[in-house]
């Protein structure tokens, strides 16, 4: 027995963006991992690639989640940790 049922047929009403073909799909006519979608319009879909490429803009520049330079200890590399070795020895 099949875990997942594949469907092969889409609702009507739904619309995909085809990565591979670069075209609009109404249901899933290739693999999910080539498609973008559902999208509730053909119109929605065409623009596909642009809301994606807006999103990771968005994503990209959003201070909650741009972490870039972060550590764990607080942006402080091994020999800036400030523990209770700091300069011992030198």
């Amino acid at each position: 027995m099949a875990l997942f049922k594949r469907r092969t047929v889409g609702k009507p009403g739904e619309w995909f963006y085809c990565l591979r073909h670069q075209t609009v799909e109404e249901g899933p006519e290739c693999r999910a991992a080539d498609r973008f979608g559902p999208y509730a319009t053909r119109e929605e879909a065409a623009h596909a690639m642009e809301t994606a490429r807006e999103r990771n803009l968005e994503w990209e520049t959003d201070p909650r989640w741009h972490d870039k330079g972060k550590a764990a200890d607080g942006g402080k590399g091994p020999d800036e940790s400030g523990g209770p070795d700091e300069g011992a020895g030198r």
